[in-house]
C-alpha cells in the first residue's frame, strides 16, 4: 500500500486520512498548529464550553457514511447526534418574528403564511421546489463525483426560474437577489430569509447564482442537527477512528514546500527543513496558501487552475452568561440587520468594513455539557465580516468596539443578553489566519453551479501528479459537509471504496 502524507489536520484531512488508513495505506497527516479539527474548534473557560467555527450540523449522513466504512458503526453510537426544533428564530428589523421549524414542509409554510400573510409559504414552497431541481441536476457532479475534467456543464444554472411579467424582459442569468425580487413577491421579509442563507456562508445575494437555492432546500429537507457537548465532538470522533486506523499524526509541522521530482509530487518538506517521502500527497489546507505561499516549486505554474476569491471572514463573540437559560429559547435566533442593502455594500465594496447593526446568528444550545451549572448558560454570537487585511481585525480596540455594537443589536431586538454577560471573548478573522492558516481568516463558501463556474472550487485532482486536494477550499466547497464530501472524492481518486 501507498505511504500517503496529509497535509493539514482540519475536518477534510482528517476524514480523508481515515478513509485512506481503512484500506491500509500509511498515512501520516502534518499540522502546523498544535491540535486537530481546523476551523472546529472550541474554547473552555471556567466550566463554559464553546464551539469557535461551526455548531450545528446540516446533511448528517455525509459523516454516518464516514462512520459506517471506516469502522462499521452509526455516527450516533459515536456522538450524541439529535435534530434541533425548531430549526431557526428569525427576528427582523420591522419587528416581525418568525419561528421555522426542522424539517417541515407543511410548518414552514404555515409560519410564512402567519408572518408575511396569505402566499407568502406557498411563494417559498416553489422556490424550494426549483432548488430541489437544482439538487437533483448537481448531486453527482457537484457533490459526490470529482469535478469533471471539462466542468463547463457546471457554469449554466440548473435552477429553472418561473419568468412572471416583466421579468420574462430580464436577460442574462438570475442571482439570488432575483429570485427574492420575482419569486417572493418582492417583500422584505421572505427576501432577508432566503439572503441569509448567502450571507451565511459568506455570498453575496445580488452575485450568487440562483442556484443558491439548494443551499435551503438542503437544510430544511434534511435539516439541522446538533452534537452533545459541541460541534468538536465531531472532530474528536473523527480523530479518534484516525488513531483506531492508526494514522499517525505530526504537530507543529508546517509544511514549507511540496517535493516535486520526475514531474510528480514525491513527499514533503517540512519547515525545520526535514524532508519526508511519500508515494502520494492530499493537500487539506486553504488552496489559496497551498497556490499563493509558492509551496509547490513547479514549473508548470501556468496549469494550476485559478483559484476563487477570498470569501469573508467570521466574527464570534463568546458569551458566559449568568442564569439559566430562558425555558422555550430557539438554540439559533437569527437577528437580521437593521440594513439590509447597507450591510452588503459593507462587506462586499472595493473597501469593506463591518457594518454597524449586521446579520447575527445567536447560538444559545443549552446544552448541560456547555456550562458549570443549571444557573449559568453560554452563547456565541457569530457575524459575517470582511476578512483581516482589508479590515484590520488586530487594530486596538477595534474588536471589541464592534462586539459592543453586535451586543447592543441583538438586544435591542429583545433577547436581554448584555446585562447577563459574567465574561466573554471576541474571536476575529485574524484569529482564523493565526490558528488555521486560512488567509486573512476567509471561510470558504461552498461550490455553486452557475454564473460562468465562478462559484466553483479547485479540483479534488491537482495539475501535479501526486497531488491531490481535499477540505473546504477543493471541490466540492465549504462546509462541513462539503468537507467530509471533498474528504470522499479525494480518498476515492486515491483507490478507496
Amino acid at each position: 500500500m501507498a505511504r500517503i502524507v496529509v497535509i493539514g489536520a482540519g475536518m477534510g484531512g482528517l476524514a480523508a486520512a481515515a478513509r485512506l488508513a481503512t484500506v491500509g495505506h500509511r498515512v501520516l497527516v502534518c499540522e502546523a498548529s498544535g491540535t486537530y479539527g481546523g476551523m472546529v474548534g472550541r474554547y473552555a473557560r471556567d466550566g463554559f464550553a464553546f464551539d469557535t467555527g461551526p455548531a450545528l450540523l446540516a446533511l448528517p449522513a455525509v459523516y454516518r457514511d464516514l462512520a459506517l466504512k471506516t469502522g462499521r458503526e452509526r455516527l450516533e453510537d459515536l456522538v450524541d447526534l439529535a435534530p434541533v426544533d425548531p430549526e431557526s428564530r428569525h427576528l427582523l428589523p420591522d419587528g416581525t418574528e418568525v419561528l421555522l421549524p426542522n424539517v417541515s414542509r407543511a410548518g414552514v409554510v404555515r409560519a410564512l403564511d402567519d408572518a408575511f400573510g396569505a402566499g407568502a409559504g406557498e411563494r417559498w414552497g416553489a422556490v424550494m421546489d426549483r432548488g430541489r431541481q437544482v439538487w437533483e441536476a448537481t448531486r453527482r457532479p457537484l457533490l459526490e463525483e470529482p469535478l469533471a475534467d471539462d466542468p463547463r456543464p457546471l457554469h449554466a444554472d440548473p435552477y429553472p426560474a418561473v419568468r412572471r411579467g416583466l421579468a420574462r424582459l430580464r436577460r442574462g442569468p438570475w442571482t439570488l437577489a432575483d429570485v427574492a425580487r420575482h419569486e417572493l413577491g418582492g417583500q422584505p421579509g421572505p427576501a432577508a430569509l432566503l439572503g441569509e442563507y448567502a450571507l451565511r456562508h459568506g455570498l453575496d445575494p445580488r452575485r450568487a447564482p440562483a442556484s443558491t437555492t439548494v443551499v435551503p432546500y438542503m437544510e430544511q429537507t434534511f435539516g439541522v442537527w446538533r452534537v452533545g457537548g459541541g460541534l468538536r465532538a465531531l472532530a474528536d470522533a473523527v480523530h479518534a477512528r484516525c488513531e483506531q486506523r492508526r494514522v499517525e499524526f505530526l504537530y507543529h509541522a508546517p509544511v514549507s514546500e511540496v517535493v516535486v521530482e520526475d514531474g510528480r509530487a514525491a513527499g514533503v518538506e517540512l519547515s525545520d527543513g526535514s524532508r519526508i517521502d511519500a508515494d502520494l500527497v492530499v493537500s487539506a489546507i486553504d488552496v489559496r496558501a497551498l497556490y499563493g505561499q509558492h509551496l509547490v516549486p513547479w514549473e508548470r505554474q501556468d496549469a494550476w487552475p485559478p483559484v476563487p476569491a477570498p470569501a469573508p471572514g467570521r466574527l464570534t463573540v463568546l458569551l458566559a452568561l449568568r442564569g439559566a437559560r430562558p425555558e422555550g429559547t430557539a438554540h439559533r435566533t437569527v437577528v437580521h440587520a437593521a440594513d439590509p442593502a447597507d450591510e452588503l455594500d459593507a462587506l462586499f465594496s472595493a473597501s469593506p468594513r463591518p457594518c454597524d447593526r449586521p446579520t447575527v446568528q445567536v447560538l444559545r444550545p443549552g446544552d448541560p455539557a456547555q456550562v458549570p451549572d443549571g444557573a449559568h448558560e453560554a452563547a456565541v454570537l457569530t457575524v459575517t465580516v470582511p476578512r483581516h487585511g482589508p479590515v484590520d481585525w488586530t487594530a486596538p480596540g477595534l474588536a471589541d468596539a464592534y462586539a459592543d455594537r453586535v451586543l447592543a443589536h441583538v438586544d435591542a431586538a429583545g433577547l436581554g443578553l448584555a446585562g447577563r454577560v459574567l465574561w466573554r471573548v471576541v474571536r476575529t478573522p485574524a484569529d482564523t489566519e493565526r490558528e488555521t492558516g486560512a488567509p486573512g481568516g476567509s471561510v470558504p463558501a461552498p461550490s455553486l453551479a452557475g454564473a460562468g463556474g465562478a462559484f466553483l472550487a479547485p479540483a479534488n485532482r491537482s495539475p501535479l501528479p501526486g497531488l491531490l486536494l481535499a477540505g473546504g477550499s477543493a471541490h466540492p466547497g465549504g462546509g462541513l459537509p462539503r468537507a467530509g464530501m471533498s474528504a470522499a472524492v479525494t480518498a476515492a481518486l486515491a483507490g478507496t471504496p
